[in-house]
């Protein structure tokens, strides 16, 4: 003989929250956002659930499982009332939005797995750098770039885009081949930081150093078109804005870095950068003259 089993008319909310495969604790936001109706207490002051608010249940748990909101339940069960699920939430356009979410989720995912793949494949941090830099560095062996060179090439990255490093990129290039004028950069970046607050910007070292500093940059201008470095970057702006579309926005102007990218530099460190700017800008006119 077969035992006789005889279902309850309505259960306690722990009994529904096992039933649906959900918490309690779930059960109650449902309620405080309109998503399931309350049921009344019973004589214990307890909520008892019946068939319809099982089968409500259900509905929501599979409806989660699939992806759909809980904001988007309530307003497809809304516009259903209390009626049986399949007279009402007609939840097209619901899934119409589900769908675009998915897609701008798969392709987050696609463009991550991607920047990991970059990532296994150049090495980090460099594979952190945008393709365009990445690709022109990727001839120098491991090791070849420092991480001050790595530092300063996520910096103007930030604030002149990948095109701008891809540009300066060349400097590095050139430092990482040629050891007499990495050991000449490494000299004058130790003597422009010895131009502390303790020095004067008048100070005679500091007009010596910009003059240094300008003969140094014409000579590694000097090796990037000996190694036909600057014809590279003619092609680079050529492909810029067909490869890289998208990434507009990424940099900010140079006058906003300036008040929020700092330097500790001191004003007779300032005045030295700036005079061999000036020299340097002046040493390229007269050259440019001289090969018209």
């Amino acid at each position: 003989m077969y035992p006789s089993l005889t279902p309850p008319r309505q259960v306690k909310i722990g009994d529904a929250a096992a039933f649906a495969g959900i918490t309690p604790r779930a059960i109650r936001h449902y309620h405080e956002i309109g998503l399931l109706p309350e049921p009344e207490r019973g004589g214990d002051g307890r909520r008892r659930y019946g068939y319809d608010d099982m089968t409500r249940l259900l509905w929501i748990r599979k409806m989660a499982d699939a992806g759909i909101s809980l904001d988007d339940m309530r307003a497809a069960f809304g516009e259903a009332g209390d009626e049986a699920l399949d007279h009402a939430p007609d939840i097209e356009s619901v899934l119409s939005r589900l769908e675009e979410t998915l897609a701008a989720q798969e392709a987050a995912i696609k463009h991550r797995r991607a920047a990991v793949q970059r990532l296994q494949a150049v090495g980090s941090p460099l594979g952190l750098l945008s393709e365009l830099v990445t690709d022109r560095l990727s001839h120098l062996p491991p090791g070849a770039l420092r991480p001050s060179d790595l530092d300063a090439l996520l910096v103007t990255e930030r604030i002149f885009g990948p095109l701008g490093a891809a540009i300066q990129a060349g400097t590095f290039i050139v430092l990482a081949t040629h050891p007499d004028l990495r050991a000449e950069e490494d000299r004058l970046e130790a003597a422009e930081a010895a131009l502390d607050d303790g020095v004067e910007p008048d100070d005679p070292r500091v007009e010596e150093l910009a003059v240094q500093r300008c003969a140094h940059q014409m000579a590694l201008n000097q090796a990037i078109e000996a190694a036909g470095l600057d014809a590279a970057e003619e092609k680079i702006f050529e492909i810029y804005d067909a490869d890289l579309k998208g990434e507009e926005g990424t940099e900010m102007s140079a006058a906003a870095a300036i008040t929020k990218m700092p330097y500790d530099f001191s004003p007779a460190r300032m005045r030295c950068l700036e005079l061999a700017g000036r020299l340097f800008g002046e040493a390229l006119a007269d050259a440019h003259s001289a090969d018209s």
